[in-house]
């Protein structure tokens, strides 16, 4: 909200002036045809009649423009706040199951010269439905599988009549290790018009035997592997380590080392 006063001025108008600024606006109009009935300690003859009034030195006018505006600067994110975090995936819904992709991002480790080291990469979460009903799926019986970005390359190169499978023990290494298999398979489906996304899972630990199934058709797949391009980098990491590259960086460790390991390679 913005204060603004309005004073007569000598030349018979009245100026409009932000104390904040500068700048103001100025209203020429005459003080004996328009404030006629409000001038200031002055005698005015209209057809023989005589007016006097006191008009007061300076009037408070109140501008409420910037309602309209602040709310919107402040709605603004400061610059140096992190970037809030999106939630992204793509689903497939088929009458007996249904599926869900979405990434995850990788993790980096700081170092003690303040930059960071990718220490895990990226995936993408796979989550398997089974059908409750009609359009209904039950979440609670979801199964999860994480694909690599090795496994994502795999399905990638996949053609129309080729398949590929991925065994996972999330306990591998642990006491419990073969205690829980999770076999995903992809094969392509019998009339060559998609893939068949089959994840079977056997958890020993509370003996469940489960098996969930969905064909995807060739537009979802071809969804999947344009997303799965894309997301790929990311997944890695690169996009981080592009964004910080400097043109100091090259010149630096080009002086360290006058004869670079690319150098050596093309010189091979």
């Amino acid at each position: 909200m913005s204060n603004f006063s309005l004073s007569p001025s000598p030349t018979s108008g009245f100026s409009l002036q932000n104390p904040t600024k500068t700048s103001y606006l100025s209203f020429s109009s005459s003080i004996n045809t328009i404030f006629a009935p409000l001038t200031s300690n002055t005698t005015n003859n209209f057809s023989g009649l005589t007016h006097k009034a006191v008009f007061p030195r300076n009037l408070s006018l109140t501008c409420r423009h910037s309602d309209y505006f602040e709310p919107q600067q402040q709605q603004q994110r400061p610059q140096g706040a992190s970037t809030p975090k999106v939630f992204v995936g793509y689903s497939i819904y088929k009458g007996k199951a249904a599926l869900t992709v979405e990434p995850r991002s990788p993790e980096f480790s700081p170092l003690d010269s303040g930059a960071f080291k990718l220490s895990r990469e990226g995936m993408v979460m796979l989550q398997f439905a089974p059908a409750a009903g009609v359009r209904q799926y039950d979440w609670s019986r979801k199964q999860v599988f994480s694909l690599s970005v090795t496994e994502i390359g795999s399905i990638i190169s996949l053609g129309a009549k080729d398949s590929c499978e991925f065994f996972h023990d999330p306990n591998k290494g642990r006491s419990d290790e073969g205690r829980v298999r999770k076999v995903l398979k992809v094969e392509p489906l019998p009339d060559g018009s998609g893939h068949f996304f089959n994840l079977s899972v056997q958890n020993k630990l509370i003996n469940l035997d489960e098996n969930i199934y969905i064909p995807v058709t060739k537009a979802e797949f071809a969804v999947l592997v344009s997303a799965f391009n894309f997301v790929m980098p990311y997944l890695l990491g690169w996009h981080t380590a592009v964004n910080s590259f400097m043109p100091e960086d090259a010149s630096r460790s080009n002086n360290a080392n006058p004869r670079s390991g690319a150098e050596l390679e093309w010189n091979r």
